[in-house]
């Protein structure tokens, strides 16, 4: 008899759990977009709306032996899923993988494909107006979005501000040096150890002249912002605690096999999940791979023995454009400081594209 699984949120680790399991089972796809989207390419396709359509993968040719439901979960309890439209798909496992919300132009506002994709091409166009570009955020966003902007319009001025006083905090220090030298060599001021008094009067993206004050007391002005800080955890949909309940950071506590505590039916990927690490897209991916294989071996009626484990340091691939960047990757002697030549054919040629179409699909493109 098939067993029915509903993974609730087509991100990085859902997509990968749904196209690692629509062989082996029935699987449902829970997602507001049409698309999975590779948001690792957001910011190059706000400076090239051209390429944007390769960060785009239609579930419907991602997931061809499964079901695709394009709504939202607004409930989960240990038969299967509430839908915001009131249907309850029942399922005999359930996979949570809804991931972050965080500000646009890193995240697609829209879920459709067509309208995303005109969200870029009218933000490009803001951008292109600007001689003078304020980010506010230095994190791995804020960074590559420098990166994003300077390899389109060199002259562009572009200033980072952030009230921490360190860059990627955590990471070996030849990766921060190696990171402050593209930075210069690029023409990026960094501003770090301070924060705006008051966010500028234009909204973030909007092209508008206008003059900020730092709490240093520095005056900064640009004709263009974007915010490239805050997350939030898509967890709306446990809020009535009918499966679990979330911990003070509104996460889910998974055993080491990624069972949602208390549920051996009931598995968690990717940002939702109180694992001791970064959210990052790679983690939920290697998320996705232990989930996949325990419940394949659940339909078998077999024990699932895969565990997974936190490295205990951070890893990171942070292209600034094609060509440059930084990298911190896993080693068996520990972090391994990536070149920039490594970080560029990794990511920063094709923000993991080609990868992708070997394993999700094709693109909108």
């Amino acid at each position: 008899m098939s067993r029915t699984v509903a993974v609730v949120g087509g991100g990085y680790g859902g997509a990968a759990v749904a196209k690692a399991l629509e062989t082996e089972a029935e699987v449902v796809l829970i997602d507001p977009r049409d698309a999975f989207a590779n948001v690792a390419g957001s910011l190059r396709a706000l400076t090239q709306p051209e390429w944007a359509p390769n960060m785009f993968f239609p579930f419907k040719t991602l997931v061809t032996q499964g079901k695709v439901v394009q709504d939202r979960a607004v409930s989960v309890d240990p038969t299967g899923v509430t839908l915001a439209s009131g249907e309850h798909v029942a399922a005999d496992y359930v996979v949570l993988a809804t991931g972050s919300n965080y500000a646009y132009p890193a995240n697609p506002a829209a879920a459709d494909t067509s309208e995303a994709l005109e969200d870029f091409r009218t933000s490009h166009q803001e951008l292109r107006q600007a001689e003078k570009v304020l980010i506010l955020g230095a994190g791995p966003v804020g960074l590559e979005l420098a990166g994003e902007i300077k390899e389109v319009w060199p002259d562009k001025q572009v200033t980072i501000v952030d009230p921490a006083t360190e860059l990627l905090p955590g990471f070996k220090p030849e990766v921060v040096e190696d990171l402050h030298k593209q930075l210069a060599e690029l023409g990026v001021e960094v501003r770090l150890g301070t924060a705006l008094t008051a966010e500028p009067g234009t909204q973030s993206g909007q092209a508008g002249a206008f003059t900020v004050t730092t709490t240093a007391g520095d005056e900064i002005s640009a004709d263009v912002w974007y915010r490239a800080f805050g997350t939030t955890i898509n967890n709306e949909y446990l809020a009535d605690g009918k499966l679990t309940t979330l911990n003070a950071q509104g996460q889910v506590e998974v055993t080491e096999k990624l069972n949602v505590k208390g549920h051996d039916h009931v598995y968690a990927v990717g940002d939702i999940t109180d694992l001791a690490e970064a959210k990052m897209a790679g983690y939920a991916m290697q998320h996705a791979e232990v989930v996949a294989k325990n419940i394949i071996a659940q339909i078998k009626g077999e024990e699932p023995t895969e565990t997974y484990q936190p490295l205990g340091f951070p890893m990171i691939l942070l292209p600034l454009g094609t060509k440059g960047g930084v990298g911190q990757l896993p080693s068996p002697e520990g972090p391994f400081v990536a070149p920039a030549e490594m970080v560029s054919q990794y990511k920063g040629q094709d923000l993991f594209t080609g990868r992708f179409v070997g394993t999700l699909g094709p693109t909108a493109a």
